[in-house]
């Protein structure tokens, strides 16, 4: 197994050649939400295949291999091009390992745009999501969204049945608190592996949580404190999704903070090396956490300006973190 310390082995065509069985051992996935074509149900063609290949081909030069889905995405069309993809690619499958969600379902003639963890659904949408990945085994399953009407007893059966059925190797969450996640686990006898959470130098009510406690701007983070603390003392990995805010640090940014965070980015790239791109997501890694940033991105190019955040360890100090945070807050902590 790949120590998180160090990047999965190399070939000389520099894609890895075993991707590590756990996905806690990631320090970076590429999150498939933006392939397949339009949020609509038109069919994707070749022109969507040739980007999803791209794509892929880009993450495995970086050494990246842990490919993040959701049944939603597009409206499956992210994990049936990717499919397509794994079918074109023989061996390819072997190398990779797949992450996928479920339990947001779209408005439809059933009802409205809603969460579901029945069980039955569940188990619907894993053998939905196989059939579209073309694969007999998906590696981690997330739940996608808490739903509150879920029974976790019946959650919990669902989940050990695909996993006694071989369906499912191993289990996590996304966008739980600390709460929310211990109730789960509490009927469920398998580990909960992962949360997957909104978190970036753009987003951070995840860490703002933390030091507003006793302030008044405590109330408008949003975010249950203790998540990240339960997830280090649970042996779950957090993983945070719009981990690149949208380029806001990195050529899109609007606002006087983010102009001036683009900037300290920049320079910090120049003084590593490296790329603005690796700097934000090294903000993230450098928590004590050890935050698995997911990237979405399309473009190739900006996929390769992610290497660094695999190949090295963030070369952060704690001053420059700091600076970071207090950059892009645009003020002084309390």
């Amino acid at each position: 197994m790949t120590d998180r310390q160090d990047p999965a082995p190399m070939s000389a065509a520099g894609r890895s050649m075993s991707p590590a069985t756990d996905i806690r051992h990631h320090r970076l996935l590429y999150g498939c939400m933006g392939l397949g074509g339009g949020w609509d149900t038109q069919p994707y063609g070749a022109r969507e295949i040739g980007v999803a290949e791209a794509a892929i081909e880009a993450a495995l030069e970086i050494g990246v291999t842990a490919f993040d889905h959701a049944d939603i995405y597009r409206h499956g069309k992210s994990e049936a091009v990717f499919g397509e993809v794994l079918a074109r690619t023989p061996g390819l499958r072997s190398r990779v390992l797949l992450q996928t969600k479920c339990g947001i379902r779209m408005t439809d003639d059933a009802g409205p745009g809603r969460y579901d963890l029945r069980g039955g659904h569940i188990v619907r949408s894993v053998e939905e999501s196989l059939a579209r990945l073309r694969t007999d085994v998906i590696d981690v399953l997330l739940l996608h969204r808490p739903d509150p009407l879920a029974d976790p007893e019946d959650t919990a059966a669902a989940l050990t049945s695909l996993h006694r059925q071989g369906l499912v190797r191993h289990f996590g969450v996304s966008n739980m608190g600390a709460a929310q996640v211990a109730h789960l686990q509490a009927h469920l006898d398998l580990p909960l592996v992962v949360n997957q959470l909104q978190m970036s130098l753009a987003h951070r009510d995840w860490l703002e949580a933390g030091v507003l406690v006793n302030t008044r701007e405590s109330a408008g983070t949003g975010f249950p404190l203790g998540t990240l603390e339960h997830c280090r003392m649970n042996g779950i990995g957090p993983q945070a999704w719009g981990a690149l805010a949208g380029g806001r640090f990195t050529g899109g940014q609007q606002t006087p903070a983010e102009h001036a965070t683009a900037e300290r980015v920049a320079a910090l790239a120049e003084r590593t090396g490296s790329t603005p791109e690796a700097v934000v997501l090294w903000w993230l890694q450098r928590h004590p956490a050890r935050i698995a940033p997911v990237i979405g991105t399309v473009r190739p190019e900006r996929i390769r300006a992610c290497r660094d955040a695999v190949l090295r360890e963030p070369e952060l100090t704690h001053e420059e973190w700091y600076e970071l945070w207090l950059s892009a807050r645009g003020g002084p902590l309390p």
